[in-house]
């Protein structure tokens, strides 16, 4: 990439480039954006955000254009929106939420409005939930959660309904709930079998929700599957390593690809896949940089896109590529691979964010 970037997002737009925004460098909060080209594996700049942002939220719309929520800014959480339109390659600004958020989630509906959740800002952990429509570029609130949460995941099911999970109130959660977009009410669902803070919730072909890793009093390798149908979480087969910061994704033959991430013994590099028909992991290719807090976008032609994060040697600009065909990575050399040595402590307004340290809890 052109920048060296954590706590930024990557999205993947309908012409197949993937729209990388914002996050965090050496020299600060960036506004920056770039686009990276599948069919010539390279990386352009396109135009800034309106607004530096960091764990805030982008969604592709159905209309093509990207919906970029909240986060942490130099003066502090924002409660602002802006809209990138692929076509034109600008920004515009659009309705503000309701409430200053960051580390919220959110969720594009099937009828194809927004459904942000939770996060935290000045007065603490939110509950509150609220919807955007793109058709008039306005927010309103929804009802709210069962529970104050941040850094939680939002997976849409099959079904249309939302499946929140986890998170941070001051203490890590292991309760779950659900929204159900045609009434705007949330209701209990089961409970995980563990705390989880920063895990991942992917949605599986056959319906069911794969959750894994995360930390709670230590860096998990559990997962364990929510079945829509009956309510009900099942343990499956844990991770050969301990992950917390990582990513998972999705693969078009219904494993699902983790990568990278930290454990208590430091940066991953590894990378493993979980086949949904046997419930059990398979190491595959490691990459070439051990990272956390990066990206990971499923392409076009297949393969997954890594970008930035953070490593033993600071802040990461390099992208890599796994191709499933042959479970290996490549580096991605038209992106500045080079590395800066920082400090990596991130204070915004009333958080620190470094290694090993987030949210009152400390990886052991």
């Amino acid at each position: 990439m052109n920048h060296h970037r954590t706590q930024h997002t990557a999205s993947v737009l309908p012409n197949g480039k993937v729209l990388v925004t914002g996050g965090r460098n050496n020299d600060g909060l960036l506004s920056s954006a770039e686009l990276y080209d599948p069919s010539t594996e390279t990386w352009t700049t396109t135009s800034r955000m309106n607004n530096e942002r960091e764990d805030y939220t982008a969604s592709v719309l159905t209309n093509g254009n990207v919906l970029v929520t909240g986060g942490g800014g130099n003066d502090g959480f924002l409660s602002s929106a802006e809209l990138y339109d692929p076509s034109m390659e600008t920004w515009t600004t659009t309705g503000s939420m309701n409430s200053e958020r960051w580390q919220h989630t959110a969720s594009v509906l099937p009828n194809g409005k927004v459904l942000v959740t939770g996060g935290n800002n000045n007065d603490g952990y939110l509950s509150s939930a609220e919807l955007y429509d793109p058709s008039t570029e306005t927010w309103k609130t929804t009802s709210r959660m069962n529970s104050e949460r941040g850094e939680h995941i939002a997976t849409v099911l099959i079904n249309g309904t939302v499946l929140v999970t986890g998170g941070n109130n001051y203490g890590i959660l292991r309760s779950a709930e659900l929204y159900d977009p045609s009434t705007e009410t949330w209701k209990s669902t089961s409970s995980m079998n563990s705390k989880r803070v920063k895990h991942t919730a992917s949605a599986l072909p056959n319906g069911k929700v794969l959750v894994t890793g995360g930390q709670n009093a230590d860096v998990l390798n559990s997962a364990e599957l929510y079945d829509p149908s009956t309510g009900i979480w099942t343990a499956t087969g844990s991770m050969n390593s301990r992950r917390v910061h990582h990513t998972a994704s999705v693969l078009s033959n219904g494993s699902v690809l983790v990568t990278a991430g930290q454990s208590k013994d430091g940066f991953l590099s590894s990378a493993e896949l979980y086949d949904p028909s046997t419930g059990t992991w398979a190491e595959t290719g490691s990459m070439n940089s051990g990272r956390s807090w990066h990206t990971a976008s499923i392409l076009t032609n297949e393969k997954v896109l890594v970008t930035g994060g953070q490593s033993d040697d600071g802040l990461l600009s390099s992208a890599e590529l796994y191709d499933p065909s042959t479970g290996t990575w490549i580096n991605n050399h038209n992106g500045n691979s080079s590395q800066e040595e920082i400090t990596v402590s991130v204070l915004t307004k009333r958080k620190m964010f470094g290694i090993g340290e987030w949210s009152n809890v400390s990886v052991v």
